[in-house]
């Protein structure tokens, strides 16, 4: 059998998501995909979701994250000899990866290193690596960097404030969902002739949440920065925090630096706000006026930002919604199209409810959605990385 299949995995603290793909006449295809959920909860499953021809499977899957993986590999069967790579989601690389690279003892080190500016997500990619390898001896492992597509971002919109030591000390925004905001570069020809050379900023709104603003299809500036706490209100995290907090908690609240980061990373956001969840579904379907609070604080904060990614690329010409929310969550995307008829959207409302890829109307500025598909973006780089190195 061919060698051409690639797995992608991507690791969350308590699911660990899979995708299987392979090359068919020069193209990337999709096949089977699901995820072990409930890692760590002593009740993990495996569900692989339903195909054409065959059924969907769930079954247990104990053992963290190498045990979701062995579920996985088990399930795999006949195409486990067909992997050409495992492509991996990683959240944070640094300075030092500006691409996707094949994992060796080097790469993972590094990767390892950038543990502290990535603590929610690194460790979990860390261990679906290494339990990978120990798995699938002699298939390569890519690892793909969601701070990639910023690297070349403009110098100045890298920079913070602070002494210079620090920023050659690597302390500069480098920017998240990379992966995503690349395979939407990716598309936006495709969706409308001249989008892709347009001034369009993208919001992707999911569990974590960013704008990214683009020109020609490059990343110009985007919300997320030295981690992935900084920008818009998301589930559990606060996004633009004044600094002072921090140290007025340290000091006045006398909390540990643990107790600071667990509640920045778990605490806050959707969740901490209205008290009641961070499921965007339910806070919009409750009558808790803290619930109600949170979601228009989640729409502000998007507003506000919104005028940011406008001003850094001077004007806007179009407004891209992607990832859970932005893809699924109609009310949201009409606020947030009405907060910015400033900058030219007409919302049609009617193709709004709908969900077609156009909501706005005929205007100075036009509003889209555009699902993301960041597993088949890993997949294309796994293999593209693999023909490079078979044909150098």
């Amino acid at each position: 059998m061919a060698s051409d299949g690639i797995l992608v995995l991507n690791a969350g603290s308590s699911s660990l998501k899979f995708s299987l793909f392979h090359m068919q006449g020069g193209n990337m295809v999709a096949g089977r995909e699901g995820q072990v959920a409930g890692i760590g909860g002593g009740a993990a499953r495996l569900r692989v979701e339903a195909a054409e021809g065959e059924d969907a499977v769930e079954k247990p899957a104990e053992g963290g994250h190498r045990g979701a993986l062995e579920a996985i590999e088990s399930w795999l069967g006949r195409h486990r000899a067909a992997l050409a790579a495992v492509g991996h989601r990683v959240v944070h690389g640094g300075a030092g990866f500006t691409g996707p690279v094949l994992v060796d003892d080097a790469a993972m080190r590094g990767i390892e290193a950038l543990v502290p500016l990535a603590p929610l997500h690194q460790p979990h990619a860390i261990e679906a690596i290494r339990a990978a390898q120990a798995l699938f001896p002699g298939v390569p492992q890519v690892a793909c960097f969601d701070t990639a597509f910023h690297h070349d971002a403009p110098p100045l919109s890298r920079l913070y404030g602070l002494p210079r030591r620090l920023t050659q000390a690597g302390v500069q925004s480098y920017g998240f969902h990379g992966i995503s905001y690349e395979y939407i570069a990716s598309r936006l020809e495709q969706v409308a002739p001249g989008l892709g050379q347009a001034r369009v900023v993208v919001a992707h709104l999911g569990n974590g949440a960013s704008l990214c603003a683009m020109r020609a299809g490059r990343s110009v500036a985007t919300t997320m920065g030295f981690t992935a706490l900084d920008g818009l209100l998301m589930w559990t995290r606060p996004g633009a925090l004044d600094p002072g907090v921090v140290t007025y908690l340290l000091r006045q609240e006398r909390m540990s630096a643990d107790a600071v980061e667990r509640m920045l990373y778990e605490e806050s956001g959707l969740l901490g706000v209205s008290g009641v969840s961070s499921d965007m579904r339910e806070l919009s379907a409750s009558n808790d006026p803290h619930a109600r609070e949170a979601v228009d604080l989640f729409v502000y904060r998007i507003g506000r930002e919104l005028g940011s990614m406008a001003a850094a690329l001077g004007g806007l010409d179009a407004l891209v919604f992607t990832a859970g929310i932005g893809e699924n969550a109609a009310e949201i995307r009409a606020r947030v199209c009405r907060d910015a008829a400033w900058l030219g959207i007409v919302l049609d409302g009617e193709a709004n409810r709908r969900g077609g890829a156009r909501i706005s109307a005929d205007g100075p500025a036009s509003a889209w959605v555009i699902p993301t598909d960041e597993n088949l973006m890993i997949a294309k780089h796994a293999a593209g990385l693999l023909a490079g190195v078979s044909g150098g």
